[in-house]
């Protein structure tokens, strides 16, 4: 549904985006890095806002830039807010409709369907001044959705929400995903990009660092080994066995807390598929194991070299 080909936006002398290429379809994109990296300047390309200094951008295969055809099925949440503070939430969400040209038959069934949604129908009466960060939140979700796009770019929309509202919100994408559209969310924590998908676009500095499944990307960093923590009540013995396969690098034992083994190897599907067998001989008691780097911070770490 998005497609960007060499694309580049400059600001003056200074580089929003640098030479990106990629496609994105339906279901739920991260596109990940740090504040400055480029993501909003990404969105604003697909959501028409601007147009590309160099390259292509397109939506549908037609390009977005100017073009209320292709606008009409993109929905946009952006990471600044700018409310009206006077007016209802529901008011606001009518005003949305207005503007997007919307039929006024159905009006009021579209702005209740779209804050129920979003969880924030109990207020829509309330006047946006007296909104929390997360309502606000919600409320611009709910603009984004109301016109049901095809296409929906959220910039940073978990900022703000308490745990609550961020779990209610990630179904919420889930499920417009699951309904075939392609909602693609910008964010910089990690941990709930990481809840929320595993198909990311990693950014930073205005380049496109790395794309695709989280663990098929970590799998390619060869030159930084994988390592797997191992709690078991023998850590000494496991080591042991363990640093005699060839595909185990280094064994680090810590015998505090329950007893702990650090395992450092470069093939660790072969380790996994070992690991059992191995335990099962010694008769060790292996209480849990889990690999310290292969999530989406060490991903990020090694790809930016930080």
């Amino acid at each position: 549904m998005i497609d960007l080909a060499r694309a580049s936006r400059w600001y003056g002398q200074v580089i929003g985006i640098n030479d990106i290429t990629f496609t994105v379809g339906a279901g739920i994109t991260a596109l990940l890095g740090p504040n400055g990296a480029g993501k909003s300047t990404v969105l604003k390309l697909v959501t028409g806002q601007l147009r590309p200094s160099s390259g292509s951008v397109s939506v549908f295969g037609k390009r977005p830039f100017a073009n209320p055809g292709v606008l009409r099925q993109v929905g946009y949440c952006p990471e600044v807010e700018n409310c009206y503070e006077d007016m209802s939430g529901r008011a606001f969400i009518e005003l949305m409709d207005v503007l997007a040209g919307l039929p006024p038959h159905g009006r009021t069934e579209r702005v209740n369907s779209s804050m129920e949604r979003t969880g924030i129908l109990y207020a829509a009466e309330r006047k946006v001044g007296g909104y929390s960060k997360g309502m606000r939140q919600r409320l611009k979700v709910s603009q984004a959705i109301l016109h049901d796009p095809a296409v929906l770019s959220l910039d940073e929309p978990l900022n703000g929400l308490d745990p609550v509202g961020r779990r209610e919100m990630s179904v919420l994408f889930q499920g417009l995903a699951a309904e075939g559209k392609c909602v693609v969310v910008s964010s910089h924590i990690l941990y709930e990009v990481e809840q929320l998908t595993h198909n990311i676009l990693l950014m930073h500095r205005g380049r496109l660092r790395a794309q695709g499944d989280i663990y098929g990307i970590r799998s390619l960093i060869d030159l930084h080994p994988h390592h797997v923590l191992i709690r078991c009540d023998r850590p000494r013995d496991l080591a042991r066995a363990l640093l005699a396969e060839s595909y185990v690098i280094s064994a680090k034992v810590d015998e505090a807390a329950g007893g702990s083994v650090e395992i450092e190897t470069r093939a660790p599907d072969a380790l996994y598929r070992a690991l059992p067998d191995i335990v099962i001989g010694l008769g060790v008691v292996v209480a849990a194991f889990e690999s310290p780097d292969n999530n989406l911070e060490a991903v990020f770490r090694y790809l930016v070299n930080e």
